[in-house]
């Protein structure tokens, strides 16, 4: 996992985990949360990334 939303996920599983053996469903709620919340980190990075790659290869083919 080499996203930035990877530690999110991670705690969020754990929190998961944690809830459902202690019967804590809030815990287990903020674990969701959590996870989902590095989901999106990681989407957003993605899409940066792909953005960032179609500005160089505009700026590579005007420059033929």
């Amino acid at each position: 996992m080499g996203d930035k939303g990877a530690m999110d996920k991670m705690k969020g599983k754990a929190k998961q985990k944690a809830g459902k053996i202690t019967g804590n469903e809030r815990l287990k709620g903020e674990g969701r949360a959590d996870e989902a919340k590095g989901r999106s980190k990681g989407a957003m990075s993605d899409a940066k990334e792909n953005l960032q790659g179609m500005k160089d290869s505009l700026k590579g083919k005007s420059r033929s």
